[in-house]
């Protein structure tokens, strides 16, 4: 059965007899009804009649509209109004822009505008790298979309897809200190995607790809990445990867296993699967099956896709042909980024002693956590409401600060996986468990673990003679600030 949920908090206005059992009786109906309340309030008292506003968690839009037909029910009690708590807090969005220099002056505005701004223009006409040190490049990322496989909604297009880029971005300043900007793009080709994002680069450090479907995200990334000279990120793919791995890598210490010695079932071989299995190949793995709706993949079923034919020629080692059900049979690990209830516990029972279920679809999960932990020996989800929550904002924050503080150009795989065993590492040996092998999302040394990590191997990437000592000089005090907590460059607190 749902529960109730601070996804759909509303808020009601009732009024009602200004009587101690008036409002008893309100706040008892609400929760025979099923609902969870978080506060009431006395908004206007009279002498006959008071205005109450009740708060709580619902379990979806319609079981709202059951409580104030409930409540309506009530002898001298009406519903005056029902607001939305989701809806009220992204009333205008959810981002703004900010200056971060004084502007109160005309010496202020000689120095930020016309005409001292004239000076910095020309400075970078001449030396266009220092486009990064002198404007927002250094410290903002793209976050783009063409809203055409939002998670959990699909193709609802770019302005519906706004409110999660919104929140995207949000995320990457609360978490990082990074700033983003939601770019919704009205158009789904491709070509013009790129040519698009090419467009407008020069005013980015960096682009976070976003809610793109298969397999028009695998071109996209693949071109931007090679045509650009900023680092270009599809989180779909990597974010959810990196966090895969990190949990795994605290999953097999926790049942004593190797990566080099377990057979892992992947469920799902789009944009997630596909990036999940390159980076398990790259941590060690060494026996990874990928399964379509079909079965075990395999070179007909895998077709002309370039990136299932990769899966195909790089793993399954055995050669296993046969559904999903047949594939857990002796298997240690189960990663499903695929469709919900496509198993039960019985087939989770099939698995290895000590199994590791990681079941990621959203909002319901290919087998129900409860069922698969009867023989489990760990399970995650992508959910909230259950332990060891995989989610991508424990990745993309602190991978684009490394990213921006190193001056990175690129993304490579080293650099991901030292950002999964980074994650990874927040959580101490001595704090491992089955219902604890990956850090809270509010865990400010997530981002700041992460950031540095990558901000270490992207400094190998980047050529010496690019990196001004300046330059060199402001990130080594801007790390060890961030390290020592000095500013905001982490999570928040």
């Amino acid at each position: 059965m749902a529960m109730p949920s601070p996804s759909y908090t509303i808020t009601l206005r009732v009024e009602a007899p200004a009587t101690q059992r008036a409002t008893s009786e309100i706040v008892h109906e609400v929760t025979v009804a099923g609902a969870s309340v978080m506060g009431v309030d006395i908004a206007q008292s009279h002498a006959e009649v008071i205005v109450v506003d009740v708060t709580c968690d619902t379990v979806d839009a319609e079981h709202g509209e059951r409580i104030v037909a409930a409540l309506d029910a009530l002898e001298g009690v009406r519903v005056l109004k029902m607001s939305d708590s989701t809806f009220l807090m992204h009333l205008g969005g959810k981002i703004a822009v900010a200056p971060k220099v004084p502007l109160k002056t005309r010496r202020d505005l000689s120095r930020a505008y016309t005409p001292g701004v004239a000076r910095v223009c020309l400075a970078i006409a001449d030396r266009p790298e220092d486009a990064r040190r002198l404007t927002i490049k250094r410290n903002t990322v793209a976050v783009v979309t063409d809203g055409t496989a939002v998670l959990g909604l699909g193709d609802i297009g770019p302005k519906a897809a706004m409110p999660v880029m919104e929140g995207k971005a949000a995320l990457f300043k609360q978490f990082a200190d990074v700033d983003a900007w939601p770019i919704a793009l009205d158009t789904t080709d491709t070509e013009e995607i790129i040519r698009t994002v090419k467009a407008i680069a020069p005013g980015f450090g960096g682009v976070n790809l976003e809610d793109i479907s298969a397999p028009r995200c695998f071109e996209i990334e693949a071109r931007l990445r090679e045509e650009l000279d900023i680092p270009v990120f599809h989180d779909d793919q990597h974010g959810t990867a990196i966090v895969v791995l990190a949990a795994l890598v605290n999953a097999l210490k926790v049942t004593g296993k190797k990566i080099e010695d377990v057979r892992i079932a992947v469920s799902g071989v789009g944009a997630a699967g596909s990036a999940i299995i390159r980076l398990l190949l790259a941590q060690g793995a060494k026996d990874v099956i990928g399964f379509d709706r079909n079965g075990a993949l395999t070179t007909e079923s895998a077709g002309t896709d370039p990136n299932r034919t990769w899966i195909v020629e790089n793993t399954n080692p055995t050669g296993f042909t046969g559904t999903l059900r047949d594939g857990l049979e002796g298997a240690d690990v189960f990663v499903g980024v695929s469709a919900g209830n496509i198993l039960t516990g019985a087939d989770v029972a099939r698995m290895n002693d000590g199994a590791i279920v990681f079941a990621l679809a959203n909002p319901t999960p290919e087998v129900d956590p409860i069922a698969a932990g009867e023989t489990a020996a760990v399970v995650a989800t992508g959910r909230s409401d259950y332990p060891n929550q995989i989610n991508n904002v424990l990745a993309f924050p602190g991978l684009f600060r490394g990213l921006l503080d190193a001056g990175a150009t690129q993304i490579t795989d080293e650099m991901l996986r030292v950002a999964a065993v980074a994650i990874a590492s927040v959580v101490e040996d001595s704090e491992l468990n089955p219902a604890f092998i990956i850090p809270g999302v509010f865990d400010h040394r997530v981002a700041e673990a992460v950031a540095e990590a990558v901000r270490a191997e992207g400094v190998k990437e980047v050529p010496t003679e690019s990196v001004r000592t300046e330059d060199a000089e402001r990130l080594a005090q801007h790390v060890d600030r961030a390290l020592r907590g000095g500013e905001k460059a982490g999570a928040a607190r």
